[in-house]
């Protein structure tokens, strides 16, 4: 039996493709709420397949509990901030999983470690539990490689790092993932594991601040960056990402910055990239004070914002660039500008909508933060609006770019 801890937007998707592929599986989770949901058949967050994975698991006999479970192999996918001081890692949610795991575990278990971590975080944090507790056990860090509005599909075709001390604690982790991961799942050491996912994600989040400040420097000089980024990427050996209002999730806004912590001396191209892409919600505020200048706009609650998620076709909020923009607004004391999001039902932020038709009627400039599908589709209701299109997903006439 496998037991997996943390049932969010990792641990449960991995917990339900598990126990479709045949694998005995408990998920746990601290959140008596969450756990009840899910006992009562109902999904926690929305996400394409997941539904249809969810019934597959429950009829494969899936369960969900708060308490931990005797067996011997445990995955923990549980959240790994950073300290927004010191830039390191905060690893207080893996370190408590963990020791929980430690209370019930018999020895020769094996704990893998999901979550992404900074290099060298298992023998820093998670060893020294270990070996605080007296218990012989493995450990192993097989970090997810999964994007929210894509889960599903990824979890099956994706391919995998699995880090372990030894070769067949490897292995036997190989095996398990391969009972649903088509494909290839590459054995290694812990911390070259941990150091090639948070590789991965610096990679993007550097493309995208290069993206960035290109953004700005042809707004300063009037040229179209869209076209030059097409352009570009007509080159074989060239793929520039594109500009966007700044970077949000759990992955790419966060993971490099603990290699920043760790080498602030090294890390230098990094803090800049990261520094570039956290400018930018503030950069967006400006645009808007410009475009409201030359429009003769003078009242800020007829600007609206269009998407609170951090990305298309999700409703995961995390660290998401409209709720960076809202809370830069917010320390300068302005009136919070009215905001809409299809996927995002709770009311997370003040002057939230839940219907596009009012939200459209209230505002006279709105702002396209996400290129949901929805406002792709609906395009021609935005006519007679000021429209600043931070995602160029738009082809109306006369629309404001970033």
């Amino acid at each position: 039996m496998v037991n997996v801890i943390g049932l969010g937007y990792i641990g449960l998707p991995t917990a339900l493709m598990l126990a479709a592929h045949g694998v005995e599986v408990v998920g746990t989770d601290y959140n008596a709420s969450l756990v009840e949901t899910l006992c009562a058949g109902k999904t926690t967050f929305q996400e394409k397949g997941l539904d249809e994975l969810f019934a597959e698991a429950v009829k494969k006999g899936v369960r969900f509990t708060t308490e931990y479970q005797v067996t011997d192999t445990y995955i923990i996918s549980v959240p790994t901030p950073y300290d927004k001081f010191s830039k390191k890692i905060d690893a207080g949610f893996v370190v408590r999983a963990a020791e929980a795991v430690l209370k019930v575990c018999p020895d020769g278990a094996t704990i893998v470690v999901e979550s992404t971590v900074s290099p060298g975080t298992m023998d820093k944090f998670v060893r020294p539990v270990v070996e605080k507790s007296g218990k012989k056990l493995h450990l192993v860090h097989a970090p997810e490689r999964i994007i929210p509005g894509n889960m599903v599909y990824e979890l099956l075709h994706n391919n995998r790092t699995i880090g372990a001390d030894d070769r067949a604690t490897g292995e036997k982790i190989q095996k398990l993932y391969s009972s649903f991961c088509q494909g290839e799942i590459v054995v290694t050491d812990i911390r070259t594991a941990e150091m090639t996912k948070v590789v991965e994600n610096t990679f993007r989040a550097v493309n995208i601040a290069f993206a960035n400040e290109l953004a700005k420097i042809c707004r300063h000089d009037g040229m179209d960056v869209y076209e030059i980024i097409r352009i570009c990427n007509m080159h074989p050996r060239v793929n520039v990402l594109q500009p966007g209002p700044g970077v949000g999730g759990h992955c790419i806004s966060v993971d490099p910055w603990f290699l920043v912590g760790d080498y602030p001396e090294l890390a230098n191209v990094i803090r800049e990239s990261m520094k570039t892409n956290d400018a930018m919600p503030a950069f967006v505020l400006e645009r808007i004070d410009e475009i409201m200048r030359q429009n003769g706009m003078t009242d800020i609650s007829r600007v609206g914002l269009y998407g609170l998620t951090y990305k298309e076709n999700v409703d995961d909020c995390r660290e998401s660039p409209t709720l960076q923009l809202l809370e830069c607004q917010r320390k300068h004391l302005a009136q919070p500008l009215k905001v809409y999001d299809p996927w995002v039902q709770c009311d997370l932020v003040p002057n939230q909508y839940h219907d596009l038709d009012k939200f459209l009627a209230d505002v006279d400039l709105v702002v396209i933060m996400v290129g949901h599908s929805e406002i792709r589709e609906q395009m021609q209701k935005l006519n007679g609006k000021i429209v600043f299109d931070t995602r160029n997903v738009s082809d109306l006439p006369g629309v404001y770019h970033l």
